[in-house]
């Protein structure tokens, strides 16, 4: 099949095109839907970049992809080949992406962070800090942000250490600022197992929302 420049950026209305499959909305296994049918992505001949995976992240409303898997079943099971440039733009037309129904016994398995995320840098391990609370994702108030609640982020997202901390230094936040006071040791896993507090001062101001650049490079 010839691919089109056209079909890379091709825009469709109805985004409930792309879902991962398993524990939770955030983890699972990669489908599409073409039609009525909803099926696995053939992990054969799939090309594997961030851009891919990150966006499919996103459309799922999770934070960053951390780990990418292949899954071998014992018999093969039925398929969509899917052209993967058509994931770097969302929605995706999987009418014209998914283009052969096929056998296989290979998919993919996506995981998504579902509680912190970097947005607005130059990859997933810098940006504008954001954490999900309630279903929604908030900006953190850099008051209530430290050194050590830096740490734990950078590790939950595979980053390495903390390299920059600063207010505003990914942009003006956009997303409500948490009144959230993380009171993290510097050990924990995740930033959700830190201790907090609920900060009872005025609120804060868009431009001191955390901005945080960690020193690893995101894995792939």
């Amino acid at each position: 099949m010839i691919l089109k420049q056209s079909l890379i950026s091709w825009v469709l209305s109805d985004p409930a095109t792309v879902r991962l499959m398993g524990s939770s909305r955030c983890s699972g296994e990669l489908q599409v839907k073409r039609g009525r049918e909803w099926r696995a992505v053939d992990a054969q001949g799939f090309l594997r970049t961030e851009t891919t995976f990150t966006n499919v992240c996103k459309n799922q409303k999770c934070g960053p992809h951390v780990s990418l898997t292949t899954k071998q079943f014992p018999r093969e099971k039925p398929v969509f080949q899917i052209i993967s440039l058509c994931f770097h733009t969302f929605p995706v037309n999987i009418e014209e992406c998914a283009y052969d129904d096929t056998m296989s016994s290979q998919t993919i398995e996506i995981t998504c962070l579902d509680s912190v995320r970097l947005e607005n840098g130059s990859s997933r391990c810098s940006g504008r800090l954001e954490v999900k609370s309630n279903n929604s994702w908030s900006s953190v108030c850099e008051d209530d942000f430290d050194l050590l609640d830096a740490e734990v982020v950078c590790r939950e997202l595979g980053c390495g250490a903390p390299s920059v901390l600063q207010g505003a230094l990914y942009g003006e936040a956009e997303a409500p600022i948490l009144t959230r006071e993380f009171l993290c040791e510097g050990h924990e896993s995740v930033l959700l197992d830190c201790g907090s507090s609920w900060r009872k001062t005025k609120a804060c101001p868009p431009d001191k929302a955390v901005g945080l650049t960690c020193s690893g490079k995101a894995a792939s």
